[in-house]
Order: C-alpha cells, then structure tokens, then sequence
C-alpha cells in the first residue's frame, strides 16, 4: 500500500482513520455509512448497549446477509448453467438436423 491514503469515516459519531488504496475511498465510505446505519437500527430496535456489542451483532447481520445473497447468486447462476446447457443441446440437435437434410 504505497500510495495508500488516510481517510476518516464515523460510525456512530466516533471517527476513525483508516488508510486504503485511493481508488478504494469512496467503497470505504459507503461501507462506514452502511455499517453506521446497521448500528443505529440495532441500537433502536434492540437493548443492546456499548459499541462493541452493536458492532458485533451489526457484522453478523451483515455477514449473515451476505451468505444469503451469495446462496441466491450461487443457485441463480447454477439454474442458469443448467438453461444454457438445455439450450446447447437444442441447437446441437438443429444444426444435426440442418447437415443431415443438407447432405
């Protein structure tokens, strides 16, 4: 990370310097705004106190979040694998047909 920069993100009115890449500012940013809004609705819709608790039931919101999406994603792609592989072999019976009627 040579040409890494500082940047400073809140979450939870607490600031944080953080050092990345300079093309991964605005990501960092827009991660910090989203975990900071995934406290705060923890923090009002629960009992849970002190930064270290909501920061950890934030991460498993969130990782749980993404193992979710990324189940959907896998059986999407995998439904899709199995489309294509029904269509390939529908025109590799057309194209049969055609060099079969052709000859």
């Amino acid at each position: 990370m040579g040409d890494a920069q500082t940047v400073t993100v809140s979450i939870m009115d607490k600031d944080y310097q953080i050092s990345c890449a300079p093309d991964e500012v605005t990501a960092l940013h827009q991660s910090a705004q989203y975990l900071d809004e995934k406290m705060r609705e923890i923090k009002s819709s629960s009992n849970i106190f002190g930064l270290d608790r909501l920061a950890v039931m934030a991460a498993l919101n969130i990782a749980n979040d993404l193992l979710s999406q990324t189940q959907i994603t896998t059986d999407v792609v995998s439904s899709q694998r199995s489309e294509i592989q029904q269509l390939n072999g529908k025109l590799d019976q057309a194209l049969t047909r055609l060099k079969s009627a052709s000859i």
